[in-house]
């Protein structure tokens, strides 16, 4: 490499500046990171990864992987909206029991302030269930996630997918259908922020899938 093409690289980096990564006022509004950007308008978009276990030090929370959007920058600050979070596979894969069923439905649902969510939620049982358990679980899990986030801020509803109280919602009401082993909201995505004219009113949409 010549020495005027190594200069060049030096000056280019030079030109950006450091930039602190915020979560947002639910996650306490911690620094996630830091970002380079010789603009501050290309940081808009950017999705910063990191664990519940790098906000909270709780290291029982290190398999929740959180995903984080830069929505604005303020100052040295990138602001940023959840975008949303998912379980580590390895931790997943460790929850999986031979003999045993695992059931699965991915809901689509707005919050009550105007936010549309896709949600996963797994239940395991403790033995292999029937397929008539598995459809009677598999509602229980609709009804709740359905009817309780339309209810819900974003804020409420993350807080009630990341600190287990879906899931404890669901194992309490799906125990009185077959014995269950572990209840997990597996994954989330952001879809839909409201728009600039306010919020949509809560609608709920019909589950997109169901996996048995």
């Amino acid at each position: 490499m010549s020495a005027r093409r190594r200069v060049a690289i030096r000056d280019k980096w030079k030109l950006k500046k450091w930039y602190q990564v915020v979560a947002p006022p639910v996650f306490g509004g911690v620094v996630l990171g830091t970002t380079p950007a010789d603009d501050p308008l290309k940081l808009i978009g950017r999705v910063m990864e990191v664990t519940l276990y790098d906000i909270t030090g709780d290291l029982t929370q290190v398999h929740i992987h959180l995903f984080f959007q830069i929505i604005d920058v303020q100052g040295d600050k990138a602001i940023t909206r959840f975008k949303g979070h998912e379980l580590s596979r390895d931790y997943m894969r460790s929850l999986i029991r031979r003999k045993s069923s695992k059931i699965q439905g991915i809901f689509d649902v707005y919050t009550k302030d105007g936010y549309k969510l896709r949600i996963t939620a797994v239940t395991l049982t403790s033995y292999r269930c029937k397929t008539s358990q598995k459809k009677a679980i598999r509602k229980v899990m609709r009804d709740i996630i359905m009817n309780k986030v339309p209810q819900m801020t974003l804020d409420e509803t993350i807080q009630a997918m990341i600190f287990g109280k879906f899931s404890q919602e669901i194992a309490e009401a799906a125990r009185k259908i077959y014995p269950i082993r572990k209840v997990e909201i597996y994954k989330s995505k952001l879809l839909e922020v409201p728009s600039p004219e306010g919020p949509k009113p809560a609608v709920v949409v019909s589950p997109l899938m169901f996996k048995r």
